[in-house]
Parts: C-alpha cells; structure tokens; sequence
C-alpha cells in the first residue's frame, strides 16, 4: 500500500472527521472555500441523515460554525447520480431552517445556512467543477440587483458606532463536480479538491490545515478494524458501479441483436424497448433505486412495475 495515499474523503467524512480532533481537516477545507481564515467547527449536529453505515451511498454532515456571520453549514457527499438531487438540496436548507428556529421567536434571528455538495457524478452540464449559487433580486427593466441593508453595532462605547451591511439572508449553494476537475492548482481550494479526487496531497501545497489533513487521513494510521470496514465500503462502491455498468451494455447488447435479427423498423423498435427492459430488469434484480433505473433506462414507473 503507497504510504501517500489518504483514505477516501467520502469515508473520512463518515468516520474520522467527526471527531472533534479532527476539526481541524474540516475548518481548512471550509476556509479555502469560503476565503475565510477565521472559520471555527463548533460541533456536529447530528441527524437521521448522517449516516454512518459502510453501505450507505451518500451522507451528510451538519456542521455548527462560528464566523463574523455564525453561519450553519451542511457538507454533502454522493456517490452516485440522484434523479431530483437538486431538490433534495431545497428540502435540506429548508429543513435546517425550521429546525433551528423555534416557535414565536423572532425572525431577525433565522439561521444563515450553507450548503457545500460533493460530487463524485457529473451533475447537468457545465464547464467548470466550481458553481455557487443563492437567491437574489434585480429589477426586470434595469438588471440591477436589489439591495437590502441592517445596521450592524461595531462598538459598544457610550456612543455606540454602526455600520450598514447586505443582508445575506438565503441559502448559499456550492457544488464541487470533483470528476471534472483537471488536476491543475490554481487556487487553494482546488489544493481540497485535488486531494479529494487523487486520495493524496499535492506537491507543494500550503492551504491551511492541509498538511494535517496528510497526517491525520493517512491510510498506514488506520487501524486494522478501520482497514477492514474501509476496505469493505470500497468494494461495495465497486459493486455498485459494476451492477449498473454491466446492466446498461448487457442490456445494449441484447437490444441491438434483437433489432438486427428483425431486420424490419419494426423489430428494431422492438428491439430497442426490450433492450431497454433487460437493463431495467437487471438493475432492479441488483436492488438499484427505482429512480436511477428510470434516469438510465427513459422508461417510465410504470412501465418497470410491471416488469
């Protein structure tokens, strides 16, 4: 085994970077994607969605954050494609929202929320590996965007002073696509990035906290109870992108001599839907969720029901 090679940050995700000595990974990472060097992990939030099982195709982890805006964050991590990603997404923030804000209390209060997803799937189409997103408005004859402000106490002397700043009230969105990225550093994030791509350190990289991030996800440390449930998590990945890989040609195979043997447009529409349920029937003998079937496939619910 390379001594270099870092564990997987899908896996340090689930098991050692939600200890609170490891914090440290985390801030990092967060810092150079935020450019704030004063961002500090207060906790985890724990909830049903933070799964920590070695079969689990994603996870997410709720993080408590302290920084000039005492912001929550929420980091994302899928292995695989989720038909309504994006709106799992909205029903996340959402629900980050109303928990954290209880009953009668005052709007003004509401919580700033994050959301960071990393990817490991290539999600619509686009030519970066970087997307930032948030709600804003701008006026529909000029474009210019619409600005509201508070008044922020930046003293507390007998006569106080102020300042006003933007409200930033909505959602913030980051989408990292890690396959697209190109293994070329330019900024400190991508430093993250690379490491999250290649499972190892870039030479000559000097973000913060990088360097205990080599340290502390380095696989010679695991123990050999963590190197069993480690190696298991990967083979389970591995199965899981051969079962859909293999459903997908077989069932291409099988549609195209199908059609061919016809030999008629009729045989060979034929053809192609029978092609088309023998990948959806391999994909649901091998427990593959109904809506990965549907966005493979281009068959319709009811059509796989009835298979």
């Amino acid at each position: 085994m390379n001594n270099k090679k870092l564990i997987r940050f899908d896996w340090a995700m689930k098991t050692l970077l939600r200890d609170k000595a490891n914090f440290d990974v985390l801030e990092g990472f967060l810092s150079a994607l935020l450019e704030d060097d004063n961002i500090k992990i207060l906790n985890i939030l724990e909830s049903e969605t933070n799964a920590q099982d070695e079969n689990d195709k994603f996870n997410r982890v709720d993080l408590l954050v302290e920084d000039s805006e005492l912001r929550k964050i929420f980091i994302e991590i899928q292995n695989t494609r989720e038909t309504d990603y994006l709106e799992s997404l909205l029903y996340a923030t959402s629900k980050i929202i109303v928990e954290n804000q209880d009953l009668g209390e005052d709007f003004k209060n509401i919580s700033k929320v994050i959301s960071i997803s990393i990817l490991y799937f290539n999600l619509g189409i686009g030519d970066d590996y970087i997307y930032y997103g948030t709600n804003e408005f701008r006026g529909l004859n000029t474009g210019n965007k619409f600005i509201v402000k508070k008044r922020v106490n930046i003293s507390e002397t007998f006569e106080p002073k102020y300042k006003f700043v933007e409200k930033k009230i909505f959602p913030e969105y980051y989408i990292i696509t890690v396959e697209r990225y190109k293994n070329i550093v330019k900024k400190r994030i991508d430093e993250w990035i690379y490491m999250i791509k290649n499972n190892e350190i870039a030479e000559g990289s000097t973000s913060k906290n990088i360097d205990k991030a080599k340290q502390k996800l380095a696989q010679i440390n695991m123990t050999e109870e963590e190197r069993k449930r480690y190696e298991k998590y990967l083979i389970n990945m591995a199965k899981d992108r051969d079962a859909i890989n293999t459903a997908k040609e077989e069932g291409k195979v099988e549609g195209k001599l199908e059609g061919k043997l016809e030999g008629k447009l009729e045989g060979k529409l034929e053809g192609k839907l029978e092609g088309k349920m023998e990948i959806a029937l391999k994909m649901k003998q091998k427990g593959i969720a109904i809506e990965e079937i549907i966005e493979f496939t281009g068959l319709t619910k009811q059509q796989i029901d009835k298979i």
